[in-house]
């Protein structure tokens, strides 16, 4: 037997629960794995919270994100003792999910825990922080370096708001972190953002084409602030987009991309493949300061986990939530 979140939705409406389940209970897949530390991802937040149609099998058992050590694997690349990461992949939508101390995965879709990270910290970066490296990543594609001037991230006090101005801090790039939260500056500088300005700037309806500024953007809010960060983009730069908090509309015109240059890249973390995955995670290993990390992380129990979703959903939470399985 071992603990897990249960979600279920029937006539009597919606639960979440932590149960005992029974290990037979389990999906079929060719690696079992103890998860000792999961995370409190955008996704899972609504998922806990019933507010959005992420889970689509029930009873479910949520947590897109887990780290652990394998038990018993039937996959070639997999033995037991290793160490992994998961992130998404489907799981806590279609397929039982990590936060429980138990998980029945895949191997093809599991990640190598580099050796600079242990499992606590995997999972304090989880799909929020390796979302936001892919955004790195992509914008350095797109030829950002260090110097080219400002980049914009939105949503600043999130996972991925936090972990991007952290990483691109670090490269040496001026960050500038939009924040609803003002009482979260000192929070933010800590991070390494330069400047810290209040999101409603960007949050109404804006002129399609607008004073450029940015070299480069992280944005995970998407509708009008996604809309006016791509009207201030400067010429040939570009925009990472990895998130609808705001919105999942996008009230723009064309003219950035046929005046300016910009780019409008759009970043997917659940289903990318598992070599850009890795890169991802051995880029972080690199470029993440863990006392940065550390300083945006919050541990809770697998008790708490359904309490601290709410918080999450109502803006009353920063940085990442780790949890605490075993």
């Amino acid at each position: 037997m071992f603990k897990a979140i249960w979600l279920d939705r029937n006539d009597n409406g919606f639960s979440a629960s932590v149960r005992l389940t029974d290990e037979a209970l389990l999906p079929e897949g060719d690696v079992q794995g103890r998860i000792s530390w999961s995370s409190l991802h955008f996704k899972d937040g609504l998922a806990l919270t019933n507010r959005g149609p992420v889970v689509r099998l029930w009873p479910m058992i949520p947590g897109i994100d887990g780290a652990g050590t394998v038990v018993q694997s039937h996959h070639p690349a997999w033995a037991a003792g290793d160490r992994f990461i998961h992130n998404g992949w489907g799981l806590g939508e279609t397929r039982w999910g990590c936060l429980a101390e138990r998980a029945s995965l895949k191997g093809d879709q599991l990640v190598r825990l580099p050796a600079a990270f242990d499992e606590r910290q995997a999972m304090a970066i989880g799909t929020a922080g390796y979302t936001a490296m892919l955004c790195v990543m992509a914008l350095e594609s797109n030829g950002l370096t260090a110097g080219d001037g400002e980049v914009l991230v939105t949503g600043a006090t999130g996972g991925v708001g936090s972990v991007a101005i952290a990483v691109l801090a670090k490269l040496g790039h001026r960050v500038v972190a939009a924040t609803g939260k003002a009482g979260d500056e000192a929070y933010l500088r800590a991070l390494g953002a330069s400047v810290v300005m209040d999101r409603a700037e960007l949050g109404s309806p804006g002129k399609p084409l607008q004073k450029e500024r940015w070299a480069g953007v992280v944005d995970a809010l998407g509708s009008h602030t996604l809309a006016n960060a791509l009207a201030q983009v400067r010429y040939g730069g570009a925009v990472a987009a990895c998130g609808l908090a705001q919105g999942a509309d996008l009230p723009s015109s064309v003219m950035p991309f046929i005046l300016r240059g910009v780019s409008l890249l759009g970043i997917d973390s659940v289903m990318a493949p598992l070599a850009r995955r890795q890169r991802a995670w051995d880029r972080l290993a690199r470029d993440l300061d863990p006392s940065k990390l550390e300083s945006m992380t919050v541990e809770v129990p697998l008790e708490e986990a359904v309490d601290r979703a709410r918080e999450l959903m109502e803006g009353r939470s920063r940085g990442r939530m780790v949890v605490r399985l075993s």
